[in-house]
């Protein structure tokens, strides 16, 4: 896996996280329990910190940055999908933050929220909990729905992050 230090501070990986190889993680960055960091995401601690809460995916080609007054978080059992970039915002617990969308500095996802795909969540946007935010620029719905399958979801990732540790290995 691919972690580095940032003027003397290093990312602090739970042992039961999984970075895939081809993942960055830079400087002020704390993965908790059974996360999962897939290829190509980028999670990059140099302006001020990020969290990950147990059992969080970041999918492949994410990027996670932050600036000094405001840390990224994302909490615990969340889904962040293909390509999405997250930028000094929080996330709540059981959110799914779908593939290619943004959410930008300031904003604050509640608990049980979906963010859809492509969306464009603006600065300082409150989602509220098992809402979604939808569209560009982002517009927030009533009902996420997304309870029974964001579980499902977060145990099939913790599952193929557990197959990646055993099984994975480079051939050229």
């Amino acid at each position: 896996m691919a972690l580095y230090a940032l003027d003397g501070v290093a990312p602090v990986v739970h042992p039961t996280a999984w970075v895939h190889p081809d993942a960055t993680v830079i400087g002020r960055v704390e993965l908790g329990p059974e996360v999962s960091i897939w290829p190509q995401a980028v999670l990059r601690g140099d302006f001020g910190d990020i969290r990950v809460g147990a059992r969080t995916s970041i999918q492949d080609g994410t990027v996670l940055h932050t600036t000094a007054e405001h840390p990224t978080v994302v909490g615990a059992d969340c889904v962040v999908g293909h390509l999405a970039h997250l930028e000094g915002c929080t996330v709540g617990d059981r959110v799914l933050v779908g593939s290619n969308s943004v959410v930008m500095n300031r904003v604050v996802i509640g608990d049980g929220a979906l963010v859809g795909a492509g969306a464009l969540v603006p600065e300082d946007t409150v989602v509220p909990p098992d809402c979604r935010a939808l569209g560009v620029p982002a517009r927030i719905r009533e009902g996420a729905g997304t309870g029974a399958w964001i579980d499902e979801a977060v145990a099939l990732y913790v599952a193929n992050a557990r197959r990646y540790r055993t099984g994975l290995t480079r051939v050229d």
